[in-house]
């Protein structure tokens, strides 16, 4: 499959049965999970630690934890805030926040996904995540194994990494309603960038944060939480030619995993509250106001074969797919963790949780 069959996937409600005709044999699991946290903790890279350097939110099941560093999460969760209930995954980012004129910070809150998607787990998530599973044909794609986990992106990074530009992205809402929502995430060269966007966004900005698809085949982990996996052989910049050949040290497709975030921006329209210099106000919690950090979090813990069971049916799209088990989003909301560290996520604060990283 070349990049190009890829562009009609986020308007999915007009392009689908054209795209399914000609495509047949692509299992796209597009689902949004409500928020089950927001807390300074990160299991994957600062395990055990209370509190972690910088706020993460987080979604999916209630089995997360500080100390959650090894094994399979699904034994010890008893509910999850995805669209299937048979996912006690837990996928992380980091948070976003506004700096003002006065120095000071204001959390940014999430919306859900572009309206023209139109279900409960993309409008009603209330700050949670679009996870995307995809599966191409031919060719077998492995679900992720219990005690799986992974990291991409680098929160260190201030600079592009041309190699990515196709896989961490922005995406600039110019109009009101998701306006400017048109196009594959990370395709629009008009609209998407690696940086955040430096102008006033009238819609918010949507983030898109991409996995690669090849997988060793022996380790769970990896110490850089990076190493047991990779992209094809064609690069990530072709990432979703899902048939492309996986490189001999990590032969075995697992799904592509693809994060969705839409940042609502649009309190701080007002560039008479920006910094005086006109700058970019936004931040990530870990003190990066040009976007190239842009990381994101990954612990598998579906229930048994359940994604196997996804990626092996032909064209299951969205949030449903015969034989996986849904829930509805009244039930995905009563599932929550416990805050761990005690900090305020929604007034206004003199400086990021945990201080800034240095530039």
């Amino acid at each position: 499959m070349r990049w190009t069959t890829f562009v009609i996937l986020p308007t999915l409600a007009t392009a689908l049965p054209q795209w399914l005709k000609r495509q047949g044999g692509t299992t796209m699991l597009r689902f949004g999970c409500a928020q089950v946290v927001i807390d300074r903790l990160d299991p994957l890279v600062n395990p055990g630690q209370i509190p972690s350097p910088h706020v993460h939110q987080i979604v999916g099941g209630n089995a997360f934890n500080a100390s959650m560093t090894t094994g399979d999460v699904s034994g010890g969760a008893s509910c999850t805030t995805c669209r299937f209930s048979d996912d006690f995954s837990n996928y992380w980012t980091a948070n976003l926040y506004f700096k003002a004129r006065n120095g000071s910070y204001k959390r940014v809150k999430q919306l859900g996904a572009a309206r023209q998607f139109n279900d409960d787990f993309s409008t009603k998530i209330d700050g949670g995540v679009l996870v995307y599973y995809v599966s191409a044909q031919p060719g077998k794609i492995t679900a992720f194994k219990p005690g799986f986990r992974m990291l991409v992106g680098d929160p260190a990074r201030r600079t592009a990494d041309p190699a990515l530009k196709r896989h961490n992205c922005f995406r600039c809402y110019t109009g009101p309603n998701f306006g400017g929502d048109t196009s594959a995430p990370c395709m629009d060269n008009k609209i998407d960038t690696q940086n955040l966007p430096k102008d006033v966004c009238k819609g918010g900005i949507r983030s898109n944060i991409q996995f690669p698809t090849c997988w060793d085949g022996k380790n769970l982990d990896s110490p850089d939480h990076k190493s047991h996996v990779a992209h094809p052989t064609s690069g990530p910049a072709n990432f979703l030619s899902l048939g492309g050949s996986c490189p001999s040290t990590h032969p075995i497709r697992i799904p592509q995993l693809m994060y969705e975030v839409v940042w609502d921006t649009t309190p701080f329209n007002n560039k008479a509250e920006w910094p005086a210099d006109g700058s970019q106000p936004f931040y990530f919690s870990y003190g990066d106001n040009t976007g190239y950090g842009q990381h994101a979090d990954y612990v598998f813990g579906w229930k048994g074969d359940s994604l196997q069971k996804g990626m092996d049916a032909s064209n299951c799209m969205g949030a449903s797919c015969k034989d996986m088990k849904v829930q509805t989003i009244d039930q995905a909301k009563k599932c929550s963790v416990k805050t761990t560290v005690k900090e305020d996520n929604d007034g206004w604060i003199s400086q990021l949780p945990g201080g800034e990283m240095p530039m």
